[in-house]
């Protein structure tokens, strides 16, 4: 696991130690620069204080060495005056003013000019005057880098306490409860803290969202079950009292009837469950026009006992991409809300349809009592059926349908309107 008081220690050290590199090699050039100017003007000194008289051939007897400087004298005849370092590896010839010359023992800055009735040159090894420039540029850093551990140190603590926020906010964090989604107090952090503090709040605020749904979810089920288990309870019992066959029968159609809803209800509720964001079902390419197709199937049989006219009017071919799953069941329960408000004789047309830039669209419209406009909109509440339904005596209901299809609708990319029909009852419009 990476940390990021190690990555800004190795780079900040990695920075100072490139910027001591480049600031000690122009350290060096300076001082090399300047080396060679005190150098060649000691160089024109020492050939000024020469002797410019004519001498005798003195030959030096000075021992060979790379150090210091080395001086020759000739005479205008060309004659050689003066040695000081016989074994030096100079050329015999004189040449006026600096030159640099390349030996086998290395380069040396070499100096000639006439004094009086001489001619002399005075060479030194350009190798003394790189060690003197190294000597002051290491005179120079060296403080720099016997600081350079204690600059770790003090990194490695500046950063500690910089990124002391964060361990406040993750020891906060694991002292907590799980019951407790209060947001995170943000004040008095760094700025750089405060995003990370914000975004742990916001999500802290949609998981407080999504468990008080969730208890809702929980307690509206269990009330809705409790009414459908407790007659399913009341006709087993009157199922063990029934005294002749035909009460018998009688009860046993009840209890069945009761089981039927019971049923429904138990899978419409899990039918809501599945179609919850965190169900994560996965998207792919759907033929809307098949999967249509197999809902009408399946739906006819019904309508066909209900004496109710169920059919396409128009099915252009069209493909989304979606849950299969979800949004068969999706259709499903329009068809089915459909079938079953729908009085016998009614009609019922499904149309599917390609509008602008390739957006499917499916419309179910039927003949049937509609629901009135001040309830289209609570009506994809949970549990929560309009008026006309509940004056049905004769359809039984949990309220959950139009929930299910509105999530569905939303998890899938689509968007779902109510409105009137032409047939003279209700008009469901799916737009993808």
């Amino acid at each position: 696991m990476r940390s990021i008081r190690h990555q800004l220690l190795v780079w900040l050290l990695a920075i100072v130690v490139a910027g001591v590199g480049a600031a000690g090699w122009l350290i060096y050039r300076q001082a090399l620069a300047e080396a060679n100017e005190l150098f060649d003007y000691q160089l024109q000194e020492i050939a000024a204080a020469l002797p410019s008289e004519p001498f005798s051939q003195i030959f030096g007897a000075h021992k060979e060495a790379d150090e210091g400087i080395v001086i020759q004298i000739w005479s205008r005849t060309g004659a050689l005056m003066y040695y000081s370092h016989p074994r030096a590896p100079l050329a015999p010839r004189a040449e006026l003013g600096f030159s640099t010359e390349r030996t086998e023992r290395g380069d040396w800055r070499v100096y000639g000019a006439i004094v009086g009735d001489n001619v002399v040159q005075l060479a030194q090894p350009v190798s003394v005057r790189n060690r003197l420039a190294a000597n002051v540029a290491l005179r120079t850093l060296w403080p720099l880098i016997v600081l350079l551990p204690l600059l770790g140190l003090a990194v490695w603590v500046i950063v500690g306490r910089g990124l002391a926020p964060l361990a406040r906010v993750t020891r906060a964090l694991n002292a907590r409860r799980p019951e407790a989604l209060d947001p995170l107090p943000d004040r008095r952090l760094p700025l750089e803290v405060q995003p990370l503090v914000r975004a742990l709040n916001g999500l802290l605020a949609r998981l407080t969202e999504a468990l008080d749904t969730q208890r809702a979810f929980v307690a509206d089920a269990a009330h809705e079950l409790r009414t459908p288990l407790a007659a399913v309870q009341i006709q087993s019992q009157l199922v063990a009292r029934a005294r002749d066959d035909a009460s018998r029968r009688e009860a046993l159609d009840d209890l069945q009837a009761g089981v039927t809803r019971a049923t429904r209800l138990a899978e419409q509720l899990l039918a809501l469950a599945r179609a919850e964001p965190a169900a994560g079902a996965v998207r792919d390419s759907v033929d809307l026009q098949l999967l249509l197709a197999e809902c009408v199937a399946a739906h006819a049989p019904l309508a066909q006992r209900r004496g109710v006219d169920l059919g396409f009017e128009d099915a252009q071919p069209a493909t989304v991409m979606a849950d299969a799953d979800a949004l068969r069941a999706m259709f499903g329960n329009l068809l089915d809300n459909a079938v079953k408000y729908t009085p016998p004789g009614g009609r019922i047309d499904v149309t599917l349809t390609v509008g602008q830039e390739a957006r499917p669209c499916v419309q179910i419209a039927d003949s049937g009592p509609g629901i009135p406009p001040d309830e289209r909109e609570r009506v994809f509440d949970r549990f929560y059926r309009d008026a006309s339904a509940r004056a049905r005596a004769d359809v039984s209901g949990s309220g959950l349908g139009l929930a299910i299809v509105k999530r569905v609708a939303t998890q899938n990319g689509a968007t779902i309107e109510l409105g009137d029909a032409a047939l003279g009852g209700l008009l469901v419009t799916v737009q993808f």
